[in-house]
């Protein structure tokens, strides 16, 4: 059985860093591309970061360009999200999700469309 499990979230201060962790089962990970979206209060959900080692694809969204970054333990079947210069736009509930992956886009597999529970992210003074 497939399963995603999310872990790391929490509460910071602007400026502060999380970081959050996929723990992946039911299939090996390396064959598949592993993201990360979050939806805003408010907000459409938002793709953040993926990563596909099959072919070494790796995305970010405009928005977390250069403050965030995506790992992955194929070791421990996990996938990280470092995420640092937070802002309070940052702020909504974050998932890891089998993804569709490619240098410029990030999208939702539908034929293998699995995710985890949510981690809340909130960054607030």
């Amino acid at each position: 059985q497939v399963k995603l499990v999310e872990s790391g979230g929490g509460s910071v201060q602007p400026g502060g860093s999380l970081r959050l962790s996929c723990d992946t089962s039911g299939f090996t990970l390396r064959y598949l591309a592993i993201g990360w979206f979050r939806r805003a209060p408010g907000k459409e959900r938002e793709g953040v970061a993926c990563f596909n080692e099959v072919d070494g694809s790796i995305y970010y969204a405009d928005s977390a360009k250069g403050r965030f970054t995506i790992s992955r333990d194929n070791a421990k079947s996990m996938v990280h999200l470092q995420m640092n210069g937070l802002k309070p736009e940052d702020t909504g509930v974050y998932y890891c999700a089998t993804v569709l992956c490619t240098p410029t886009r990030l999208r939702r597999d539908y034929e293998l469309d699995y995710w985890g529970q949510g981690t809340q992210v909130t960054v607030s003074s």
